[in-house]
């Protein structure tokens, strides 16, 4: 609702400034007209307002056309996304406050037989219109965006945006003492249960928590707050969100509750999975038999290799938060590695199976990611997706000339073979 509120702040303050400007260019500024005729200037402000009506809906209905489009072909899941553009509003504002503003104006043209057109609201009308010009060449722009290439880097751009932002790289100095970390958070979470705090309400999904205040809440009662719901897990009624352990005084529910924000669907705020998923919908649509396009799965792993490549080179057991006196005061359950890995992978391999070219490709991914990873464990848990990638192929309905052919490395998937060179 307060996207709808950029349009209603134009349309104010068009109203406004039509009823306000008008009345003071004619009482303290009468000498100030345009050198048109009133029958010119009546013409171009009708023009003007019409023609506004006419290029909102025009623009409007293109705009939601192609988003539904573009969500029908990709995932529904980008509907909102898109829809919720800023600069919708802003053009929506922009073309009611030109056409609010031209009638307005229009309606002080030989005002009292007069014979004047007022200046600056002539010009305020061409300067509304250069403007309304200027948003919709952008608007257009913007929807271009939508193209799958586009629609792919967009969503690999929040997705490392995430990870830059939430995980600090391993080679980094961390930004408190560590030593005893696990054994603190160990001991915590064995302290009793004081409070138990459950949803009530209609079905909202976890988008951001206010980890500042969770940790200032649970130093003052002089607790650990354990989230027992993660960033992106939808709350139904009856839902355990968090814990309070070791409390000496009560913390009030709905202090801690206006700390974790509740929206009706997932953000790429605090929440790196999301575009992987958001990618991995896009491969496995891709690969449906209604699309049959697995060049463009082929796109997306493009993307979520290059995320997975930046999220093993990062430190992903951020799930303990502590105070300033270094006690912990707040665990959040974060995704493993592995949790990752079956995240990017497990859907994609199961409905790319018969494509010699995303296998081709997800072999390319898995081998490249177990060589960047610096974490041994990491690179054995990127062996075994290699290892099951191999018996999908051994097991499908390909032929033995297939099978040799999708067992190769292919960046490309199906245009460059990776080959080992020999000397002799």
């Amino acid at each position: 609702m307060r996207l709808w509120l950029i349009p209603m702040i134009y349309v104010g303050a068009s109203v406004a400034l039509g009823l306000a400007l008008p009345r003071v260019e004619q009482t303290f500024l009468p000498s100030l007209t345009v050198g048109l005729s009133v029958a010119s200037a009546q013409a171009f402000l009708s023009a003007a307002a019409s023609g506004m009506m006419a290029i909102t809906g025009v623009v409007f209905a293109l705009a939601f056309v192609m988003v539904q489009f573009s969500a029908v072909a990709y995932s529904p899941r980008l509907v909102s996304w898109f829809a919720r553009d800023p600069l919708l509003y802003h053009s929506l504002g922009a073309f009611s406050a030109t056409f609010i503003y031209s009638l307005c104006t229009l309606a002080w043209i030989d005002r009292g037989g007069s014979g004047s057109v007022p200046l600056l609201s002539a010009i305020l009308v061409g300067t509304l219109l250069v403007a309304s010009m200027l948003l919709f060449a952008v608007l257009v722009q913007r929807l271009t965006n939508l193209q799958i290439t586009d629609v792919l880097h967009l969503i690999g751009d929040r997705g490392r945006d995430v990870i830059r932002s939430m995980f600090r790289p391993l080679d980094a100095p961390p930004p408190v003492e560590r030593k005893n970390r696990l054994e603190a958070g160990d001991q915590a979470r064995l302290a009793p249960t004081t409070q138990v705090i459950t949803y009530s309400g209609p079905p909202r999904t976890i988008a951001q928590l206010d980890t500042d205040a969770l940790v200032r809440h649970g130093r003052e009662g002089g607790a650990l707050i354990e989230m027992v719901s993660a960033v992106g897990d939808t709350l139904v009624e009856g839902s355990v969100v968090l814990r309070v352990r070791g409390g000496k005084d009560l913390i009030t529910e709905r202090r801690l509750m206006r700390a974790v924000h509740l929206g009706r669907e997932r953000t790429f705020e605090q929440d790196p999975k999301y575009p992987i998923r958001l990618l991995v919908d896009i491969a496995i649509k891709a690969l449906s038999p209604a699309i049959n396009d697995p060049t463009t799965a082929v796109q997306a792993i493009d993307q979520i290799e290059d995320l997975l490549r930046r999220l093993g080179r990062r430190e992903l057991d951020i799930g303990l938060s502590r105070d300033a006196d270094g006690a912990v005061r707040l665990v959040i359950p974060m995704p493993t590695w592995e949790d990752y890995l079956a995240l990017a992978f497990d859907e994609i391999r199961q409905f790319g199976a018969s494509s010699i070219q995303v296998m081709r490709r997800l072999r390319a991914a898995l081998t490249g990611l177990m060589d960047s990873t610096p974490i041994p464990e990491r690179a054995q848990a990127v062996r075994h997706y290699l290892e099951h990638l191999n018996l999908v192929v051994e097991h499908s309905e390909l032929d033995a000339a297939d099978k040799a052919a999708a067992l190769q490395e292919d960046r490309q998937g199906l245009g460059l073979t990776a080959r080992r060179t020999e000397t002799s």
